[in-house]
Parts: structure tokens; sequence; C-alpha cells
């Protein structure tokens, strides 16, 4: 057995993003690791309900031993075994996020030798964490272009507080010939940009404002715009976005309606983080430039062009370089666009 790796969870960024890529990675090295001082610095520091259905996932997953698997634990130790494939189901059990459960286990899978099939249940639209159209129509795509096939579906939605939210995600794991490098250095021209408002359990007019002020500030037409009233649901919740599809790669940029906050000052949000995006004229945005590395250092490698990388992705590198000797560049090219090279 490898010798355990120790990761401090307060180092960076600090966040639980540390937990799941030191889980993602034990799993795919089988190095054994210790995770502690988790979440420290937050205001309900350990494991809260989304990260202990990660770990327990990864548990699953890897047929691994596991010493503080218990709510608000702030020390894990992790010894995987072999990963398996097959057919999964984990349930948060809150509104704590799906998505991060899938992202914690899926790199895994995408390198085991058959196909799988997940289901889990739990927020699929929640602040803090990407909501289930990101992975599935930003993420997902480009770790279908380099070798894999991988597909998911929002069988139910689960919007903050109530959560109760399910998808299922197939997996086809691509073998080493299939992988493929990922240049993503341009945007591409526009093919498409989309505005939608969601409400479930709340009043129309909600949405109804939402896309007003979306296309009184990003000059959308009517054709742009879409009011969703959700009805699968179990609870209330209100999610605004907008796509931008170009030819390289598709983008979103999303923010959720809470209590006290005008439906005009979140879509308001919005429209500043997409003008912010076109500006910059890169093709990965922020989050997706965070989300893309773990699967391009598990893969072939690859590189593109980002915006000023966030705490998240730096912490996020690493920790990566922590279990793997590989090189991992950030390096500015003009004060508003960034590179970033992973190598094979």
């Amino acid at each position: 057995m490898a010798d355990m790796l120790e990761i401090d969870g307060s180092q960076g960024e600090g966040g639980g993003q540390i937990l799941r890529t030191s889980l993602t990675l034990s799993l795919t090295t089988g190095c054994p690791v210790r995770v502690f001082n988790i979440r420290a610095g937050r205001r309900k520091p350990g494991l809260l309900r989304q990260h202990l259905t990660a770990l327990q996932a990864a548990v699953a997953i890897g047929r691994a031993d596991v010493r503080g698997a218990e709510l608000h634990s702030r020390d894990v130790t992790f010894i995987p075994q072999d990963v398996v494939a097959g057919t999964h189901h984990f349930a948060v059990g809150t509104a704590g996020s799906a998505m991060l459960v899938l992202q914690t286990v899926l790199p895994a899978l995408l390198r085991a030798s058959e196909s799988s099939s997940l289901m889990i249940e739990g927020g699929t639209h929640n602040p803090f964490a990407p909501p289930f159209e990101f992975i599935e129509r930003c993420l997902l795509p480009l770790v279908n272009r380099i070798g894999s096939q991988v597909s998911a579906t929002l069988d139910r939605p689960g919007f903050y507080p109530a959560g109760g939210g399910q998808t299922s995600v197939a997996i086809e794991p691509a073998t080493i010939k299939q992988e493929q490098k990922l240049e993503l250095l341009e945007r591409g021209d526009l093919v498409a940009l989309r505005a939608t408002a969601v409400v479930s359990r709340l009043p129309k007019h909600i949405a109804e404002r939402e896309v007003a002020t979306l296309a009184k500030r990003l000059d959308l037409r009517d054709d742009q715009t879409t009011i969703v009233e959700e009805t699968r649901a179990i609870g209330p919740g209100n999610v605004v976005s907008v796509e931008i599809e170009s030819a390289n790669v598709t983008e979103r940029f999303t923010g959720f309606g809470e209590r006290g906050v005008s439906a005009e000052r979140v879509a308001a949000g919005v429209a500043r983080e997409v003008k912010a995006y076109l500006a910059a004229d890169v093709p990965v945005g922020s989050h997706l430039a965070d989300q893309l590395l773990l699967p391009l250092v598990l893969g072939a490698g690859g590189c593109y062009r980002t915006c000023e990388p966030t705490p998240h992705t730096l912490t996020n590198i690493d920790v990566i370089q922590r279990f793997l000797d590989v090189e991992i560049t950030v390096r500015p090219e003009t004060d508003a666009v960034w590179r970033i090279d992973v190598a094979s």
C-alpha cells in the first residue's frame, strides 16, 4: 500500500472541494489519504450532509475503509481498494448538492473497466454548487469530447431548502486509446444566447420580472427568453440562468432567488456575469476552469484560456499536485486573459 498522504483541509480556499478532490484522486491513484481541519474556517465546520454523502459514495465506489465518516467530522481517513463500476444509488437526504456528489465519483468511474449507472438524490439547484444544467450542458460535453460517454437526466429538480431532487447518470468510460487532449483556446462564433427563469410553487411574476430585467440589460429578443413553471419539485424555488452557446464551448451563468432579494436584483447579478464573460473574450469561465482540471489531469491533458483563476482553482491545483507528479502551468497572457496548461 502506498504511503498515506495528509492534506490540510484549511489550506487555500479551505472549502469542501479539498475533501472531494482528495477522495477523487485517492480513488483513481489508490493512494490512502487523511484530510484534517476539514472546512475549518466555515461557519459550520466539518462535514455537512452533502460532504458526508460524497464520502459515503467514494467509500462505496472504492470499497474503501474509512474513519471519521460522520456529520461535523473534521478529520477523515480514506483507504481505497478497487473501483467498483455498476449501478449505484446515493441520497444526500437534504438540499445539499447532488451534483457535487457526482463530481466526486465521476472521474474514478470514467477510468473503470465497465459502464456505470448512478442515481443521486438531493439538491440539484442550490447556491454555491453547480446546478444540473451546468453539468449537463457545459461540463459533460467537454468530458465527452476527450473520449468518454456520459449522459445525465434530471428526473426531478430539487431546490434549496427542500431538496428532494433526483438525477440519473449513465457513464461509459474511455479507453486510453480513445482519450484525446482538450484544447480550448478560442470561444468561436456565438451560436445562441438564451435566458431561462424557473419558478416552482412561487408566483409566475417573479420569473417574468427576471426575464424582463435580462432582456433589458442584455438586449434579448422575446424568442431568446423562456419562463418555466416547474411542477415536479417538492418545494418552492427560483432559478434564473443565461446560457451562451459558442462554436467551441457552452457556458452558463445562474442566479438563485432568495427571500428578501428582488427578482430584478437576482437577474441583474446574472447579467453582470454574462457581460464580464463576453467582454473577457475567453472560452472558459471561472467555474468551468476549476472543474476541467481533474478530467484533463486524469485524461490526456490539454489547455484552455480563462479569466483570472479563483482561489478555488488554485487550491484545487495544489491538492492535485500533492497526489500526482503532473505539470500544471497557470500564466497571464493579458490583464484579463489567463492560460492553463495541463501536461499529459
